[in-house]
């Protein structure tokens, strides 16, 4: 592995725009390489998304894995080092923080994954050669490890020389201002507008703050929903806020190992409305029960009804990981109708268990009916229509 440069603040540095928008310009070009996959391996996969055509699956990938390598090529290549000192340099000036011995692991990372790639670039394999395929493999995740985590490296570099935040209040103005947003609070005129995390951790939010029918937007260091917040400024409207204000920093993940361009690969599946049409299809109690059991099942290939309930439990844990008031009731909400979900997923089980006991099937004079009707012969003229009566009524 390469080591990684050690900048010094004398080093001169490619402006920072310029590097970010190389990284920006390759992230995108990544979205639609990914999306043109995803088109084409969907077209490898049957009804329930498991792959039929093998052969036609591995050639979407090789072509995935081949156009990354030339993106990165064209978009990163010439900047992705520079963009990585850009961002140590500012890293290395931040004040102490949560978030910072991850945002360089990440940065570490970043830097092994670029030695990785300059090295296959400056070696190429024989074009179309298997040799080339294997190459081209072996750099995806380094290449969508640039995809995903980018945007720390790229804020970082932005913050180069940027904004810093003065606080326009005086001590006594900030303790007025914060009283009259608490007191909007209470009357429910305090309509929160967008939030952030700034480089230091401290959460931002800007509100419009209504008082003798005159809104103002003001800015909030804090919680809202917890005590302690404080009003750090007041402005006109949002642009002015965002002039003066700290700048956001990339929020955070759920999940450290997730990623939006490694994703598993669709659990087969039967949806919802065909899990329906299979009951209104059906003739025996046995097809119903079927359907209902489709839909609990649980497993690797779990029904809605289970999938229903991951969402709500995953979605809990988000609610969670905000790490507010509110998050962490909502999170109690969703726990809670998580665990309903889980008693009417067991009574449609057993439901679905006793109906298949039945042995039960349809009587037969639930008859069906023809979707095709009898018409007129193509060669025959369709009946004269009956003279039509009129329907006047004179007044005299």
């Amino acid at each position: 592995m390469t080591p990684a440069r050690n900048p010094t603040p004398d080093d001169p540095l490619p402006a920072a725009p310029e590097l970010s928008n190389g990284a920006r310009d390759f992230r995108l070009r990544m979205a639609v390489i990914d999306c043109e996959t995803e088109g084409a391996l969907d077209m490898t996969r049957d009804r329930y998304g498991r792959t039929v055509h093998a052969g036609a699956a591995a050639a979407a990938q090789a072509h995935r894995d081949k156009a990354a390598v030339e993106a990165y090529a064209t978009h990163l290549a010439p900047h992705a080092e520079a963009l990585l000192d850009a961002a140590r340099l500012v890293l290395d000036q931040l004040p102490p923080a949560r978030h910072l011995a991850g945002w360089r692991a990440v940065l570490d990372g970043l830097a092994a994954s670029t030695a990785e790639i300059r090295r296959a670039l400056d070696r190429p394999a024989t074009p179309g050669s298997p040799a080339e395929r294997a190459q081209h493999a072996a750099l995806w995740p380094h290449l969508t490890a640039w995809a995903d985590h980018r945007s720390i490296a790229s804020n970082l570099a932005d913050q180069r020389g940027g904004q810093h935040h003065k606080a326009p209040l005086t001590e006594k103005e900030q303790q007025m201002w914060t009283e009259m947003a608490q007191a909007a609070q209470r009357r429910g005129e305090l309509d929160l507008i967008e939030s952030w995390y700034a480089a230091d951790g401290q959460p931002i939010a800007l509100a419009h703050m209504v008082e003798d029918e005159d809104s103002t937007v003001v800015a909030l260091r804090g919680d809202p929903d917890a005590p302690g917040w404080q009003v750090i400024g007041h402005y006109t409207h949002e642009y002015e806020a965002g002039k003066v204000l700290p700048a956001p920093v990339p929020p955070g993940v759920l999940r450290a190992d997730g990623s939006w361009f490694n994703r598993p690969a669709p659990v087969p599946e039967v949806s919802l409305q065909e899990l329906i049409r299979n009951v209104i299809e059906g003739q025996t109690a046995g097809d119903a029960s079927n359907a209902l059991l489709s839909a609990v099942q649980r497993g690797y290939d779990a029904g809605p009804m289970v999938r229903l309930q991951e969402l709500l439990e995953t979605s809990g844990q988000f609610a969670s990981a905000l790490e507010t008031v509110q998050g962490r009731q909502i999170a109690a909400r969703l726990s809670a109708l998580g665990r309903q979900i889980e008693f009417l997923t067991r009574e449609v089980e057993e439901a679905a268990e006793d109906l298949g006991a039945t042995v039960a099937v349809l009587p037969p004079h639930r008859t069906p009916v023809l979707r095709a009707r009898p018409g007129p012969a193509v060669d025959t003229t369709p009946p004269t229509p009956p003279p039509r009566v009129s329907t006047t009524v004179r007044h005299r």
